[in-house]
This record gives C-alpha cells, structure tokens and sequence, in this order.
C-alpha cells in the first residue's frame, strides 16, 4: 500500500492493484510441535485486492493520510518463515503478544504524531487479527471500548489469519459499515511481520 501511494503522488494517470494471496495451509507439518499445531489451527487461505488512484480521480474513496512503521529488534526470533525440506517452517513464539503490548501504545502516539493527528480523531481501528491475545493486548493498551475491534475479531473467527490479505478483509467491513452521524473519520491500521515488524497507515473516510 505504502509503494501504490508513492506511485500515484508522483503519477497522476497511474493506477495501482494490490494484489495479495496467500495459501497458508501450505505451512502444513505432520510433526506435532508447538508451532506447527498454532499455524495449522490459527492460519487460513484468502484472497483480496484493492485499487489504489491519485487524489482527485475519486472522491467516493478512502483518502490515504500516510504512513509509520517500527522495527521491534528484540522479537527478530518470535516469528519467522524458513524453508526447510519438509516445506514451510514458521515460528510464532507466544511472546508476540507481550511485545505488542509493551511497544504498540508508544508506535500508536508516535504515528499520529506524525500524521498531526489524535486518538480522538481515529473512527477506526484496523488492525491485523494475528491471533486472539494480540488484539486482547492491543485493545488493553488503548483503552479500546469492547466493540472498538468487532471487526478484527469477525474475520479472525470467520476467516482465520490470512497473513497479508486479511487487513483488506477488515478494512472491507469497516468501508462496508455505515459509519455513525458523530462518529470521527479516520481509520488506524496496523499490521505485523517478521522482524518484529509493526506497519501502521491512517485513512480518511469519504466527506470528512
């Protein structure tokens, strides 16, 4: 998302697809360790895209405000991906979520700082359902009311952990919801990969 936009701010005739599958019961492994049972049990299958335009090609769309990532060093060993000759080996430690809790608060204030924005301002959070204990930590460190992440949450019990594609599966419900008279237009998204690698974004919605 964050290469679509650099692409559309420099070229106002460019249109961009992203595109993202991922088959994640590839990482299928017969021997019955840790990890392997949490990936088969935690990950799905899925698809999604979405189409990403300069600004004023369509003022119907989600405006896109910017971007901030952070690179939890410490947490390089709690999930990784590594071929191996029985296929894909992942490592998802179950310290994931104590990293999460004890960065993103800080990752939070310091991507809106960046943006000029506030909590006050973000209608939506977005966030990428790696598992159940990772939004429980999310929506404890801010302080989220208990419906501040229905939407995470309905993709995690309908769809599972579909790696990249599944924060397209929850911003497609936030974008399908009609959002309240009052309610702040801004969306937060966050997303998490090896590394430990926490993206985040900030979208607008229309007519705000």
């Amino acid at each position: 998302m964050k290469t679509a936009d650099a692409i559309c701010r420099s070229d106002a005739k460019a249109r961009v697809v992203i595109v993202c599958t991922e088959l994640c019961t590839l990482h299928f492994q017969k021997e019955p360790t840790a990890d392997n049972i949490a990936s088969s049990l935690l990950f799905g299958d899925g698809a999604a895209a979405a189409l990403i335009v300069p600004d004023g090609v369509d003022q119907s769309g989600w405006h896109i405000d910017g971007f901030y990532a952070e690179i939890v060093a410490k947490g390089k060993k709690d999930m990784a991906w590594e071929l191996s000759g029985t296929g894909f080996q992942m490592t998802l430690s179950a310290f994931i979520p104590d990293l999460i809790e004890e960065d993103f608060e800080g990752l939070t204030h310091r991507a809106l700082a960046q943006a000029g924005r506030t909590k006050e301002s973000i209608g939506h959070w977005c966030i990428h359902p790696g598992g159940k204990r990772i939004l429980e930590v999310i929506a404890k460190t801010l302080q989220l009311p208990d419906d501040g992440l229905k939407h995470c949450y309905d993709v995690l019990s309908s769809c599972g952990n579909m790696s990249s594609a599944t924060i397209l599966f929850v911003l497609q419900q936030i974008m399908n919801t009609p959002p309240a008279p009052s309610a702040p237009g801004g969306v937060f998204g966050a997303a998490f990969g090896p590394g430990l690698t926490m993206e985040t974004f900030l979208l607008t919605a229309p007519g705000h």
